[in-house]
């Protein structure tokens, strides 16, 4: 996705692959001109790189991300940035020695609907925003085929990243704690031992909230594999978007409601993601700073730790980390 979202982006060329899958590298190299690798640190040793991006599983974006700061490479890494709090410390580190840039994949900040709520708060239309209530959800399809590595994530990890960044963005305010419950037991039936659902609040330094519910058990049968929901409500008004309904309906073999954020127009591809990357680039050639940085991305590692401890203890989680925009 991401070298065909750059292939014939103005002052940017996509020179090299890597993929522990051999096949998988060659495929993409073959369809762009690409150099092939199966191992990062070959890349990166014989391939003179600007910039690097990592889109490994969640949990190994580490050896990666740090090995291609210490080359002098940018670093574009999928959120969320890391799942533990070490490994955070130790891509951070390696981004400071080197004085690379890294920007953190939140990819809804270029979701029209999300930057739209967005700026109806900073813009002070919304007013004060007192509560927030975003779903995001998939069918069984995303963990039990698309990811191979889903029992070593969750819907916190996968999902929730995206909404507690965008809630903390929304709100523009401290998160003082979490509280989360959920419940687990059918993908694990399925062979995939993780969480099924997941329930976050989120309480910030003034005592408004964000509800955040994610899911990883919509049936397969349902006519988006993503379930996207998102409402806020200030003290001057309330906007609120379904991101599963783009407005239409297609009848086939199965009812599907096709979505708009996607897809090419004029043999180029659209949506968040492709937006997100060719911003990074164009950001990086123009000697601009990129963001989401580091420091959002920590944050948001932070508060799904947090969500993840109150799972395990059934007790609020405090938050001590300040909002980094």
């Amino acid at each position: 996705m991401y070298a065909q979202s750059l292939d014939g982006f103005p002052d940017v060329r996509v020179r090299a692959v890597c993929d522990l899958n051999h096949q998988a590298a060659q495929k993409v190299a073959d369809e762009f001109g690409l150099a092939p690798f199966t191992d990062h640190r070959t890349m990166l040793e014989q391939t003179e790189l600007d910039a690097v991006i990592v889109a490994t599983p969640d949990f190994a974006h580490r050896e990666a991300a740090v090995d291609a700061a210490a080359s002098g490479a940018h670093l574009l890494i999928e959120k969320p940035l890391a799942t533990t709090a070490e490994d955070c410390a130790a891509i951070s580190d390696a981004v400071q020695r080197a004085g690379v840039q890294c920007m953190v994949g939140f990819e809804n900040r270029w979701n029209p609907a999300i930057r739209r709520i967005h700026d109806l708060s900073a813009s002070g239309e919304l007013g004060d925003v007192l509560t927030q209530n975003i779903l995001l959800s998939n069918t069984y399809y995303v963990p039990t085929t698309m990811i191979p590595w889903a029992a070593k994530s969750s819907p916190a990890w996968f999902l929730m990243s995206h909404t507690v960044d965008a809630a903390v963005w929304v709100a523009d305010k401290r998160v003082t704690s979490v509280f989360a419950s959920g419940s687990r037991g059918r993908l694990a039936e399925l062979g995939v031992d993780t969480w099924d659902v997941v329930h976050a609040l989120l309480a910030f330094d003034d005592g408004t909230t964000a509800n955040l519910t994610s899911t990883w058990v919509l049936p397969d049968s349902s006519p988006s594999v993503v379930d996207f929901q998102y409402k806020a409500v200030g003290t001057k008004s309330a906007v609120d978007v379904d991101l599963q309904d783009h407005g239409i309906r297609h009848a086939g073999e199965a009812y599907k409601w096709p979505g708009l954020l996607g897809g090419e127009i004029d043999g180029r591809l659209q949506g968040p993601p492709t937006w997100m990357v060719q911003s990074f680039v164009s950001r990086l050639n123009a000697g601009e700073p990129v963001g989401p940085g580091l420091d959002q991305g920590v944050l948001v590692t932070d508060i799904v730790l947090a969500v993840l401890e109150s799972l395990r203890t059934g007790e609020v989680t405090p938050i001590n980390r300040r909002p980094a925009g």
